[in-house]
């Protein structure tokens, strides 16, 4: 059986080891978007809440969704809101946030709509990575009307491109300093300002000066911070692994897989594993490219990556079907798998499909 086991234990040593490194005010929101990263979103969410989180964001309106309806009532803050979600966004209590001038006024007009006040919000600010977030202009046309929205600013926030890049880093003190003059105006303009926050999991590994209200926590609560040196402090908390479900005996010249993907050169034992692409197991994988690891010794993928199967290479390992072949786990982690590949442990854990069964540890 294929699983995805999920270690509660570590994500607890994740959230302590992060939560160490920042100041006793410094509140922490926690990353559950993408299903938490792939893993699970309902059990994490609300250990995250249990371990002290203030709350939590998603990217879109219908994962905010799924966490109201399991129970969750803490705040929960929506990235990328879309125009066509903001009913829903009003109606399971999510809070938005305020990406440019044009949703601000759709916004303000649907909470009039429904006779809501001081609905929370947050605003999000461009300062260069150019996706989304109002300008430094933008943001001085909303301080000059903010009067007129019935929505309460909880917090005003960006988010920067290469915070896990060395230091000194031009792009990123430009980023920076932008924020900071940001910051300067709303501060004078409210009276009771909003909380900021620019710095997501690498920021507070390499920018700790600048953790100001809140930090944003999403891929170092799974085990990972972009850096070797930081990830040494953190701990993965999740394993994929399946059991061997056949082992052929394949004869040189002979081949694997679709269009003779892999072709023998000597005698070899070939196991096949329940999983493909369609659980999120990249064809970039395949052809020798990714490795599984069994009884300790890492077997290589071969031939191309099925939809529902992948074929390794057993021939110099001693196994038998129903042995577990683990794809990733705290020793051989999902960075270490992606990168064979040339991606991200973001791209690899949320590609992970739901039919991979998740089980708590």
């Amino acid at each position: 059986m294929t699983q995805l086991n999920l270690d509660l234990k570590k994500l607890t040593h994740n959230f302590t080891t992060i939560k160490g490194r920042l100041k006793t005010t410094t509140k922490i929101m926690a990353v559950v978007k993408a299903d938490a990263y792939g893993l699970g979103a309902t059990a994490l969410s609300k250990q995250l809440i249990s371990l002290g989180a203030d709350c939590l964001a998603v990217a879109y309106a219908h994962e905010g969704v799924s966490l109201r309806k399991i129970g969750v009532d803490c705040p929960i803050i929506v990235f990328y809101p879309q125009y066509e979600r903001i009913d829903t966004i009003i109606d399971y209590t999510l809070e938005p946030s305020l990406f440019s001038s044009d949703f601000i006024e759709a916004f303000a007009t649907a909470l009039k709509q429904k006779k809501c006040v001081n609905y929370p919000a947050h605003l999000k600010c461009n300062t260069g990575l150019n996706r989304i977030g109002l300008s430094a202009p933008e943001v001085d046309d909303f301080l000059a009307k903010k009067e007129a929205f019935p929505f309460t600013l909880k917090s005003v926030y960006s988010h920067l491109g290469a915070s896990e890049d060395p230091r000194p880093n031009t792009f990123t003190q430009k980023q920076i300093t932008s924020f900071l003059a940001i910051k300067e105006k709303v501060e004078k303009t409210f009276s009771v300002p909003p909380l900021f926050h620019l710095l997501n999991t690498s920021g507070v590994f390499n920018y700790p000066e600048y953790q100001l209200d809140m930090v944003r926590i999403g891929i170092g609560l799974y085990g990972f911070a972009n850096q070797i040196e930081w990830d040494h402090l953190l701990q993965p908390i999740a394993s994929l692994s399946t059991t061997i479900v056949q082992i052929h005996s394949v004869q040189k010249g002979e081949s694997v897989g679709y269009n003779q993907g892999w072709i023998a050169h000597k005698e070899s034992r070939i196991g096949v594993l329940p999983l493909g692409h369609a659980d999120g197991i990249s064809r970039k994988f395949g052809k020798g490219v990714g490795g599984v690891w069994v009884n300790g010794k890492r077997a290589p993928i071969v031939g191309n990556v099925c939809m529902d199967m992948l074929m390794i290479d057993l021939t110099e390992i001693d196994c038998v079907p129903l042995d577990r072949a683990v794809l990733f786990d705290h020793l051989h982690t999902a960075r270490a798998l992606a990168e064979q590949a040339g991606t991200i442990s973001y791209e690899l854990m949320t590609a992970l499909s739901p039919r991979i069964q998740r089980f708590i540890e």
